[in-house]
């Protein structure tokens, strides 16, 4: 049976910094989403938001663990990309967006990225025996999630949920790592985190529902596009609820509450402009998640202020 052709929107950039790279390079920073590093925003910004939810953390250990959070995310979402790829390289062929990705090209071979995986486990481990030994051990625990994400697609229609407990599973960590110890305060940041990445992730996905329709990949995008708005929006009012909830678990400051506003209407700004039929838009929309993070980065920030 003949397959259509897909579209040609693609989300992969090989102009800028990347085009400057020895060729040798090019295919290794792509394979990373170096291109691309909203990525890296998106799994860095939980870790920040539990290093910041506790109380009666130094000011000088939170900056040295969101640093260490940092390289981390960094490290961490290039090995994620580098197992979805290798998991997803037939379907990636198959899809606009991802066609010219590394492993769906050809242009590097499936040996080259586990040795790359490699590398990059290592760093990743170095920077996490930096931690608590809690923090090790959550963090050993992720890898389960980051090996099986990539397979939900093909056994359930909610994988961008699953991303969503693999993303957001920052959140925990940072609490761990700055706390030393885990609370119900930290379950509902986890929980606002999974319902924010399943909200966001859905509309990232709205770009490859005709192609993902096409070859019988299964998503929250596809499942609730003609219900996208309301859908987005009950992710998000979810979200806001737990962080509520979180922060005054955690007794935070007076200076959250106010705060806590910018995110809300940031939050309720995308999901009323949500449009599944605009790749582009929701392309945009998506990117723009990471300033909703930063808000909520600077509420719980301001939360740490005693007035």
């Amino acid at each position: 049976m003949s397959v259509s052709a897909p579209s040609s929107h693609t989300d992969i950039k090989t102009t800028g910094w990347i085009a400057r790279l020895p060729a040798g390079l090019r295919a290794y920073a792509l394979l990373a989403r170096l291109d691309r590093p909203i990525g890296t925003w998106l799994l860095f910004l939980p870790g920040v938001w539990g290093i910041l939810l506790p109380r009666d953390v130094a000011v000088a250990e939170r900056v040295r663990l969101i640093i260490l959070f940092g390289i981390g995310s960094l490290v961490m979402r290039a090995a994620g990309c580098v197992v979805n790829d290798m998991w997803d390289r037939d379907i990636d062929r198959q899809v606009a967006r991802t066609a010219g990705r590394p492993l769906a090209s050809g242009a590097l071979s499936m040996r080259q990225a586990t040795l790359f995986l490699l590398l990059l486990l290592l760093i990743g481990l170095a920077v996490l025996v930096q931690l608590n030994g809690l923090s090790c051990l959550l963090g050993v625990s992720s890898l389960v999630l980051v090996a099986l994400y990539p397979l939900a697609k093909r056994f359930t229609w909610w994988p961008q949920l699953v991303m969503g407990f693999t993303f957001g599973f920052g959140a925990p960590m940072g609490y761990a790592a700055a706390a030393g110890s885990l609370s119900w305060a930290q379950v509902a940041l986890y929980g606002a985190t999974i319902l924010w990445q399943l909200g966001f992730d859905t509309i990232y996905g709205f770009q490859d529902m005709e192609d993902d329709a096409r070859i019988g990949v299964k998503s929250t995008s596809r499942l609730w596009a003609s219900q996208a708005r309301g859908f987005i929006g009950a992710c998000y009012g979810g979200m806001v609820v737990l962080l509520v909830l979180a922060g005054g678990l955690a007794g935070v400051g007076l200076l959250f509450w106010p705060a806590l506003l910018l995110p809300v209407v940031l939050l309720a700004r995308q999901a009323a402009g949500v449009n599944p039929a605009d790749p582009a838009m929701c392309l945009s929309q998506f990117r723009f998640s990471r300033e909703i993070g930063l808000a909520v980065a600077l509420a719980l920030a301001l939360g740490l202020i005693a007035v």
